[in-house]
Order: C-alpha cells, then sequence, then structure tokens
C-alpha cells in the first residue's frame, strides 16, 4: 500500500496541480466577477474549458475536484475523472467542509468535514479519485492563531490524512497562513514554522505515511496590507529556510498555493524557489511545485467571460499560463 501511495503522490506532483475545486459559494463569486451567474451547468461548461484545453496534459498532472464537479461529464459524456485519467491526468477532491470560528469574538477557525468522512473517501475512490485535499487555515492577528487553534487543526489534518491513507488515497495537507493583514515576513515566517511542526508533529503519533502525503503549503510573504513586501529573491529564500526547518525528507512533494498573488507573481516566486532548490538539491531533496487556483484560472476566466465564442481564446491564455507556471516549478523561466 506504502509503495502505491508513493507512487501516486509522485504522479500527482510530477507537473502541476490545478486546484479547480471552489466550493458553490466560491464559484459564484469568480463567476459573478465576470458578470456570469453561477448555476451547475455553468460550472460545469467552466470546468470543461479548462480541463479539455489542448497540450493541459503537458503542464498538469493533478486536478482537484469539488464534490458537485466529479460527479459532472464532458459534452461527449465522459466523466471529468475518466477525461483526466484518459490525459494521464490524476483526478483528486476537496473533502473538507470549510472553516467555523472557536468563538464570534476570536478569528482563530477550524475545519470541519470528518463527519462521514470515511464513507465519502470510498464513494470518491469509486469515482475516480487518486487524491484529497483538506485546509486549515491561520490568520495572523493579535494573539492569533492560539496553541488551541494550531493543535486542533494539525489534528484534523492528521486525522484525515490517516483516513485518506487507509482508503489508499494519497492526502494534500494544506495548513494555510493566510495573506491577510499587515504582519510582516518574518511574523509569517515565525506562524508559519509553529503551523507546520506541529501538523508533522500529529502526522508522526497518527502514523501517517510521510512518502504518500503532499503538502500544499504558503510561501512566506509579507501580509497583502503591509506596504514593505519584500523581493522575489527574499521570499524564496525564506520559504525555504521555512521548509527545511519543518518538512521531513520523506515528504514525496511540495505543492505551493497561491494564496491571493497575481499569476505572474506567484510565477515567479515558484519560479526562484526552484532556482535555489536546483542549486542545493542534498538540502532541498522534495520535488517543489504548484497547486494554484486563481493564479493558474484567473486570466482564462477573464478571458472566456460566460461567451462560448471565447472558449478557444480562453483556453490558449490558460495554457500560456499552466507552461510558465510548469517551467516556473522547474526553475526554468
Amino acid at each position: 500500500m506504502n509503495k502505491t501511495l508513493n507512487q501516486i503522490a509522485k504522479e500527482v506532483v510530477a507537473k502541476t496541480i490545478l486546484a479547480a475545486d471552489e466550493s458553490t459559494g466560491t464559484i459564484s463569486k469568480r463567476l459573478t466577477s465576470i458578470g456570469v451567474d453561477s448555476t451547475p451547468e455553468v460550472n460545469r461548461e467552466y470546468r470543461q474549458m479548462l480541463f479539455t484545453a489542448s497540450g493541459i496534459e503537458n503542464y498538469v498532472s493533478g486536478v482537484i475536484l469539488f464534490d458537485e464537479t466529479i460527479r459532472q461529464s464532458s459534452n461527449n459524456e465522459i466523466p471529468f475523472p475518466k477525461l483526466l485519467d484518459e490525459k494521464n491526468i490524476s483526478p483528486g477532491i476537496k473533502v473538507d467542509k470549510g472553516t467555523a470560528k472557536f468563538s464570534e469574538d476570536k478569528v482563530d477557525t477550524y475545519t470541519e468535514g470528518a463527519d462521514g468522512l470515511e464513507k465519502r473517501l470510498l464513494e470518491y475512490k469509486n469515482l475516480g479519485a487518486r487524491f484529497a485535499k483538506w485546509r486549515s487555515v491561520y490568520m495572523i492577528s493579535n494573539g492569533s492563531p492560539t496553541q488551541e487553534a494550531l493543535d486542533k487543526n494539525a489534528e484534523g489534518l492528521a486525522l484525515y490524512a490517516k483516513a485518506c491513507q487507509d482508503a489508499g488515497i494519497v492526502p494534500i495537507v494544506e495548513p494555510e497562513v493566510l495573506m491577510d493583514g499587515d504582519h510582516s515576513l518574518e511574523q509569517d515566517k515565525e506562524i508559519t514554522i509553529k503551523a507546520l511542526s506541529v501538523v508533522f508533529n500529529k502526522l508522526k503519533v497518527y502514523e501517517v505515511h510521510l512518502g504518500g502525503v503532499i503538502l500544499k503549503p504558503n510561501m512566506i510573504t509579507a501580509g497583502k496590507d503591509n506596504p514593505k513586501q519584500a523581493d522575489v529573491e527574499t521570499v524564496a529564500q525564506t520559504t525555504l529556510d521555512v521548509l527545511k526547518t519543518t518538512v521531513p525528507f520523506e515528504v514525496s512533494g511540495i505543492a505551493f498555493l497561491s494564496g491571493g498573488q497575481s499569476p505572474d507573481l506567484a510565477t515567479g516566486h515558484l519560479n526562484a524557489i526552484n532556482k535555489l532548490r536546483n542549486a542545493k538539491p542534498d538540502e532541498y531533496p522534495w520535488r517543489i511545485t504548484a497547486s494554484f487556483g486563481r493564479a493558474l484560472q484567473g486570466e482564462a476566466l477573464e478571458a472566456w467571460g460566460g461567451k462560448k465564442e471565447n472558449i478557444e481564446k480562453a483556453q490558449k491564455v490558460f495554457i500560456e499560463r499552466a507552461e510558465k507556471v510548469y517551467k516556473a516549478s522547474l526553475g526554468q523561466l
């Protein structure tokens, strides 16, 4: 089983991972931004546009789907997981159910979705999913995240990861320190080290096989409201320093989230990280790639605008960005 999990994990991170797992609320916001109302059919048409873009398999090795999407099919009635699989792209699934606050007077949240998880994982596996994703979020604010929030979210991620592996599914573990706020790069570094350290301690406690785990962390940056932003090289080196401090070598791959960065900035950071990584592969032995949502899709979404006559143009825009992100995952931009 462990050998199979290792193999699946390496296949998923071989190129890049497209995060197309927007919840019903999130996809509605994305479509509203281009003047389109979200419906299951409109959502399907949008995802189909991305999945059928010519050449996607050259740059994308995994796609994270939402519950609605994994059950949908293309115009010629090929289920999306099968369509992706036929392109040698691994289908994945978001299994968490969003966040809830510890209390109304605090910003700390924990992630929900543990109820019935084992049963859902088996269903998703039967639908074609080879990997899954669970996201926990941490807000840097006055006194937050608390140790309670760090511990509870790490526990949730570890229990989820164990359940995935028991079902023969590779878990993407996503502890995201949000860019929201005006915190400094140093504060982001400190909190991310804390969060990742607690997560890997919990994974060890629950005997999660690290070779069958993909980590989806944030890059280390200042908060988006901080006027003092670090240069690309500083972000890259600081991010690698955090990985070296916290991530065991056995982990099969690291796939960064974009966290609200612009497509160009997220791609530039990924490229700089991999240039540094390539110079010292013994210090940073992991495959380091991207699992971007908006940073891969945003430009194509705008080019499409919900109009069928724009599909070909939007697909071209999407593939151009996908190629750049893949090259950045190799440090070749």
